[in-house]
């Protein structure tokens, strides 16, 4: 099986294990004597065994449609029952009693009993060349309908926040494994020196409920984690030198630091002393690069309105605009999460029709200019955005809110939306259908890991063979599931 070189382990560590029973039985066919060739030319470390940056950029298992992400995480799930997925049946049937075959048995976040179908208060329109059909929530995406390819068919396995944000961006609905970014760095490392593979941002205050698991590497060497960005004050905390230290005694101090962790990956062999030297010495020209990229008052007046986005400020306007600066300068992997999203009903600002106007205000524009300002660029051909929740919400009222004058929305992993566009994708287009009350998919069900195998496709890669070994085992994003979806490539 063709594998990406596996990057958290240098030649001695690689020697070591073959000295292990369990590996040397694993791969006897080499023969003895390609074994003693082996030990012959142990001193000798080639770049492939021990790459001296480990983002350096590599290519995938075949040619790619998209070669960067920008990830939008809408994080609490936004009601996509009120954005996306209209159901004329569900409106004519609200405030009857559910069906008791789609309740019955299961069990949700917070409702009990009987609850009543609750079709949408917005209104629902067709845009675009293929009659997407979004709602009046988010008009800044209907004039960007033509490239999105809205999937209708969502669903997962999870209906609590954290498990299903790590399910979603990890795999699995525990900590530990590595997240979608890292992966993806891993695989096809960095095209800039002089920033991280896999840059993390966060607006509205508050991190996701998985918290920084969902941005990080696992057992994958720490230099694949996710860097947390800020678009206000200093942007990444802690890599200014302190004062009294000029550039030049920093550069002293880092090459003394250099030269005792070459001496000990010398003499110990361990992957995360490699990290450790190319983290000290990215941080370093961080220093430099990370101020200049994230300045957004080298924007144009224009550019500044159309994102909605304040120099000096924080948000998702800020955050979306960044996310375009990073692209522009060859970061691979940029993930944006929002938080808010969680309409359940409990308070006005989560109401599905005020609450959720507001709240998509601050969200549908920039997002909508972020899309078009990378295709104005010539960049929407190779990037892949990616806008999404952890899981969808309930077509009936949320059981704690049921009799109160807000509406509101259960958790639900059995069906929901999300959208794709950019590179590789067919857009346009809504792919798959829930059933006329949109309780589960009824046309093209797709499952949180053939999403992932569909994302690992467009950047370049076969999903099965984007792996790493760690206990014993190859794992990777898709756990063993996972098929890609035809229907929305281009």
């Amino acid at each position: 099986m063709t594998k990406i070189p596996s990057l958290s382990m240098n030649p001695a560590e690689a020697r070591l294990q073959h000295l292990t029973r369990r590996h040397f039985l694993r791969d006897c066919q080499v023969g003895l004597g390609g074994i003693a060739l082996t030990t012959l030319g142990a001193g000798k470390l080639s770049a492939t065994e021990g790459p001296e940056n480990p983002l350096a950029a590599r290519k995938p298992h075949f040619v790619p449609k998209a070669k960067r992400v920008v990830y939008i995480h809408c994080a609490g799930s936004p009601p996509h029952l009120d954005l996306f997925d209209y159901k004329p049946e569900l409106v004519k049937r609200s405030g009857q009693d559910c069906p008791d075959e789609f309740v019955k048995g299961k069990e949700f976040a917070f409702t009990k009993g009987m609850p009543k179908l609750m079709g949408t208060p917005r209104t629902f329109s067709q845009h675009g060349k293929g009659g997407v059909w979004m709602s009046d929530a988010v008009p800044h995406f209907h004039g960007i309908a033509d490239e999105m390819c809205v999937i209708r068919s969502m669903h997962t396995d999870q209906f609590n926040h954290a498990p299903a944000q790590l399910f979603l961006l990890t795999g699995s609905p525990r900590q530990g494994r590595p997240s979608m970014g890292s992966w993806v760095t891993y695989g096809l490392g960095s095209e800039n020196d002089d920033l991280p593979g896999f840059v993390v941002m966060i607006s509205s205050g508050t991190q996701p409920s998985a918290g920084k698991n969902a941005w990080g590497s696992g057992f994958l060497p720490s230099v694949f984690q996710g860097v947390q960005c800020r678009s206000k004050g200093d942007p990444v905390l802690y890599v200014k030198d302190p004062k009294g230290m000029s550039r030049e005694l920093r550069r002293q101090g880092l090459d003394a630091l250099r030269a005792l962790n070459e001496q000990q990956a010398r003499d110990l062999g361990s992957p995360e002393t490699l990290t450790r030297i190319a983290q000290y010495e990215l941080a370093y020209r961080m220093q430099v690069s990370v101020p200049e990229v994230m300045d957004i008052s080298r924007e144009s007046k224009d550019t500044l309105e159309a994102y909605g986005a304040t120099p000096g400020g924080s948000g998702l306007s800020n955050n979306c605009l960044l996310a375009r600066r990073l692209l522009e300068k060859g970061v691979r992997f940029v993930q944006l999460f929002d938080w808010g999203w969680d309409f359940h009903g409990t308070n006005p600002k989560e109401d599905i029709r005020d609450g959720l106007t507001k709240k998509c205000a601050t969200m549908d524009k920039p997002v909508a200019a972020l899309i078009r300002d990378l295709k104005e660029r010539g960049l929407l051909e190779d990037t892949l955005v990616i806008w999404s929740g952890e899981f969808g919400r309930t077509p009936f009222r949320e059981g704690r809110t049921a009799k109160g004058k807000v509406l509101g929305r259960d958790h639900f992993p059995d069906c929901y939306s999300m959208f794709l566009a950019g590179g590789g994708v067919k857009g346009g287009t809504n792919y798959g259908e829930s059933d006329e009350l949109g309780f589960s998919p009824a046309q093209g069900p797709v499952h949180v890991h053939d999403l992932q195998a569909t994302i690992l496709h467009l950047l370049g890669f076969d999903h099965e063979r984007l792996t790493h070994r760690f206990q014993g085992r190859d794992y990777r994003l898709t756990d063993v599931h996972g098929k890609v979806v035809q229907g929305v490539l281009s």
